[in-house]
């Protein structure tokens, strides 16, 4: 299967972040992890810092590939643009966060982005993007 998977702004800090939030794991040995646990997948990494960039993914994403994962890191609480554009995006979507965002400030309670997509996952650090994968591949097997 092949497998859009988009980091948002600041993720390329990872490793580096509060570890307690985010784990110890930095972006490379998350996509690692991920080609080792889905070695028969095709999984495409991309990160931007740039909400219009990160917009020009998701448009584009249905004519390469069958699934989109997005962490969209803060843009998840603030980019009504990202969520239109998950939201035109024709190909099943799962949004991933590294943090378990029900126990974090009052801001990040509410996920603009999330209701663009089939599901989200949240609190289980880098296992939110093995669980994404996992779950994503069923949505689009319907197994």
């Amino acid at each position: 299967m092949k497998i859009i998977i988009i980091n948002g702004p600041n993720l390329n800090n990872l490793g580096s972040r509060d570890e307690s939030y985010y784990g110890d794991l930095t972006l490379n040995k998350i996509e690692e992890m991920l080609k080792k646990e889905f070695p028969d997948d095709q999984l495409t990494f991309l990160q931007s810092n740039h909400e219009g960039e990160i917009i020009d993914l998701i448009q584009n994403a249905p004519v390469k590939f069958e699934g989109l994962i997005i962490n969209p890191g803060g843009y998840a609480h603030t980019s009504v643009a990202i969520r239109d554009a998950l939201s035109e995006c024709n190909i099943p979507k799962i949004e991933v966060h590294l943090s378990h965002l029900a126990n974090r400030e009052n801001f990040r309670q509410i996920l603009i982005t999330a209701q663009a997509c089939n599901g989200y996952i949240s609190g289980f650090k880098e296992l939110s993007y093995v669980a994404g994968v996992y779950l994503l591949k069923k949505v689009v097997t319907k197994n």
